[in-house]
């Protein structure tokens, strides 16, 4: 009777001691079966300070929401593609693109298909082999027309109030046609500028050799007012700030002064700051694009599609904000960048 007490005894001991590590086992079998949840976020110009802004605002979300975020930068097509695979080698869940090329966005989707990945593009969408937006890829972009008409009533609205005599004023339109959401920007501040009783001849179109570079606005500049010495004023906008701003230095390096030039840009990044912080400079306003709303929500969006089967609306646009020298410091304030 005693040893079957004995053991009886000794078998509650163990009992009590290998509980707590069996339960401690299970635990980390069930922690190491839960997936960390992987989101990459690609861009096509790592330093441009708008892209800078989006990885700021999804490392927020990332910091948040406990997911990792992997960002790539992605300047041509074959870098893009790369990216997938070596995402997909990281067990990536799912990706956010602003593509350097729209037309890409046929390969990207089957890439994605492939490895299983959830894809959203954000700035620039897609367009498929027949030319049109690839509507069943979940989308963020921009209100590109809408924010043209911005930036051709803030152009004509400073040139009324300067007094210029518009016959003599040229409307220096920056263009890069290949890219759908720039042609959508820089149509819709030439039709609000016409609509607002400005000369559709007085309208000329200069097309830029690169996309987003002032080199790019100051070359094209360049060979605009070569063709024009008659012009006495001039109107600068294109489809950001950085070709508006190369824009108005080629103005300026020929001859122009401030008070001759009106350049609105789009984006409202560090560069279009440093001008409107300057006492002096051609360079009139830019309309500030919600950084915020593209790296941070769509970050959100794609955490929770990917960790709840939350699926986010297929498209969203956002709208942008006028800022001048006198705003600046309230309006990026107000949108999370001071």
């Amino acid at each position: 009777m005693k040893k079957i007490l004995t053991l009886l005894t000794v078998g509650a001991l163990l009992l009590a001691v290998l509980s707590p590590l069996a339960a401690g086992g299970q635990q980390e079998a069930e922690a190491a079966g839960q997936e960390e949840i992987k989101i990459g976020f690609l861009v096509k110009l790592a330093e441009c300070s708008w892209f800078q802004d989006e990885w700021k605002f999804a490392q927020q979300a990332a910091d948040e929401y406990g997911f990792e975020l992997v960002k790539i930068s992605t300047p041509e097509g074959e870098s893009v593609l790369s990216a997938i695979d070596n995402m997909a080698a990281q067990n990536v869940q799912g990706f956010i693109i602003c593509t350097p090329d729209v037309k890409l966005g046929p390969s990207i989707k089957m890439k994605a298909d492939q490895n299983n990945m959830k894809l959203m593009s954000v700035d620039d969408r897609f367009v498929g082999a027949d030319g049109k937006p690839m509507e069943e890829v979940h989308h963020m972009g921009i209100s590109a027309y809408e924010i043209g008409r911005q930036v051709g009533k803030a152009l004509m609205e400073e040139a009324q109030a300067r007094g210029w005599d518009l016959s003599k004023t040229g409307a220096d339109c920056l263009t890069y046609n290949e890219l759908p959401t720039s042609k959508e920007r820089t149509d819709g501040a030439t039709d609000m500028l016409v609509e607002m009783g400005f000369s559709k001849d007085n309208v000329f179109e200069a097309p830029t050799a690169t996309d987003s570079t002032t080199e790019g606005g100051f070359d094209a500049t360049n060979i605009l007012v070569a063709a024009h010495p008659e012009i006495e004023h001039w109107l600068v906008y294109s489809l950001c700030d950085d070709t508006t701003i190369g824009g108005v230095r080629a103005l300026e390096g020929n001859g122009f002064k401030a008070a001759d030039i009106i350049g609105v840009g789009i984006n409202g990044n560090d560069l279009a700051v440093g001008e409107l912080q300057k006492e002096e400079s051609g360079f009139h306003a830019t309309v500030l694009l919600a950084a915020k709303q593209h790296g941070y929500e769509t970050s959100v969006n794609m955490y929770k599609w990917i960790a709840e089967g939350v699926e986010p609306e297929k498209a969203i646009f956002t709208s942008g904000v006028l800022m001048t020298r006198e705003n600046y410091k309230q309006v990026r304030q107000e949108m999370g960048l001071e």
